[in-house]
């Protein structure tokens, strides 16, 4: 389109700037003429009148012209779940997930399109993918491939139980969780009479997520300590097993003896890992494995009375919706990165036993903006690595400064950053129910 027609789409618009139609004519005459931002913007205008699944289209479409794949899946992801069967928001999506190299997600994808598109072929993506003969990934379950009482060698005293020393005194910055936790699972404990009155059960689920390495884990432990319970940490090696049904069997025993150490802290990390949707799992033993783990948090053949179940993940965008709903995880914790408090904290617990001399934690705090605590516990460790090569050198031991520790902050960038990547988007482009609006108040993006 000749950039006279745009001059005139743009001049209609002044007289008429609420005219979505005009607007959507004009963005994608841009986006067709390769005037990629200025077509973005204009999409973007839209989406702030309406969810105008056209203009998350052309808006996902400019996104993977600019190798923006991450985007341009979660606006194409949020238009398939909700109902759009049209081939370009299928394709787009397929071939998204293939630059992604998420080839496993990229096949569910190409077999979907497949289904309402039967007709298409793609001989790229038909290389790359190479879809399954029997096309659907399934594997079928044989019964006699296993006896009921087959001894899995499951043993509970595998199960590793303690009583952290730790509580929330010891957890620098992380002052709204903190106060989740505590009206969830700490006061409950404290005043059960007056929450028996209410009809509020004294136990249930917290949902912790955000970057990796910012404390998740820590904070679970402490919630154990701050209520004086017994603290169970499960990770999904502790449950898979590669005979068909034990798994099942290994988690409710894991919860049995959770229940049977009440009050108990039962923290399950990378959850995502064992709670993905159902809907995008092929396998049925996956789909029961999560099955079991829902009855499980409902409690429907055990009292969880007392049992305090904290799930943590790094994407929770991946977790099954049905995790969400009330008496499982029904709250919902955004855990950032550490504010600077919490950075001073950090810098003062790893430099505790070091060789040190005149550190000043709140000017490196203060440099260290976004960093978590892994990222901490690099920089630290990237500036004693320095300081051995120079004692190598000279056959004379030094101790850190402020200024190696600045140094060495300059080396490591802040791993929170490509996480906050993806969280944007689906804060943006997929927060339909509000879930990820701590993420926007983060990064001080207005709704």
């Amino acid at each position: 389109m000749d950039d006279k027609t745009i001059q005139n789409l743009r001049e209609a618009l002044e007289f008429s700037p609420d005219n979505i139609p005009l607007r959507l004519h004009l963005a994608e005459s841009l986006r067709l003429a390769n005037m990629l931002e200025e077509a973005e913007e204009e999409y973007e205008i839209i989406l702030q009148y309406k969810a105008e699944p056209k203009a998350r289209i052309g808006l996902a479409l400019i996104s993977y012209k600019q190798k923006n794949y991450s985007k341009a899946i979660v606006i194409l992801e949020s238009l398939i779940q909700e109902g759009n069967k049209d081939l370009d928001t299928h394709l787009f999506y397929t071939r998204s997930l293939v630059r992604s190299n998420d080839t496993a997600q990229a096949i569910d994808a190409y077999q979907d399109l497949l289904k309402y598109h039967p007709e298409f072929s793609d001989d790229e993506l038909d290389k790359v993918l190479r879809m399954p003969s029997n096309g659907t990934g399934d594997y079928e379950d044989d019964e006699d491939d296993y006896e009921d009482d087959y001894d899995d060698g499951f043993n509970e005293s595998s199960v590793f139980i303690e009583k952290p020393e730790i509580s929330f005194k010891d957890v620098g910055g992380m002052e709204n969780v903190k106060r989740e936790i505590d009206l969830k699972i700490v006061q409950p404990l404290l005043h059960p009479e007056i929450y028996k009155a209410y009809g509020k059960k004294i136990g249930g689920g917290i949902l912790l997520y955000g970057p990796p390495g910012c404390g998740k884990t820590y904070i679970a432990k402490a919630t154990a300590g701050q209520i004086n319970a017994k603290f169970i940490s499960l990770n999904l090696n502790d449950i898979l097993d590669m005979w068909i049904g034990n798994s099942e069997k290994n988690l409710h025993r894991i919860f049995e003896v959770a229940r049977n150490n009440t009050p108990c802290v039962l923290f399950i990390d990378e959850i995502d890992a064992l709670g993905a949707s159902r809907s995008d799992m092929k396998q049925s033993a996956g789909k029961n494995l999560i099955n079991q783990f829902l009855q499980e948090l409902d409690g429907i053949s055990n009292d969880n009375e007392g049992l305090l179940v904290l799930g943590a993940t790094n994407m929770p965008w991946h977790l099954d919706t049905a995790f969400r709903r009330p008496g499982r995880f029904d709250r919902i914790l955004f855990v950032p990165p550490p504010d600077a408090p919490a950075r001073e904290a950090i810098f003062d617990l790893k430099l505790e036993e070091k060789p040190t001399t005149d550190i000043d934690t709140q000017a490196l705090a203060k440099k260290a903006l976004e960093y978590s605590g892994a990222d901490i516990e690099a920089v630290i460790d990237i500036a004693i690595e320095n300081k051995l090569e120079d004692a190598i050198k000279s056959g004379v031991p030094q101790p850190l400064t402020t200024k190696d520790l600045l140094r060495s902050l300059k080396q490591h960038k802040p791993s929170t950053k490509e996480w906050f990547v993806t969280a944007k988007n689906f804060a943006v482009y997929a927060n339909e129910s509000g879930l990820y609006d701590d993420i926007l108040h983060y990064l001080k993006i207005k709704k």
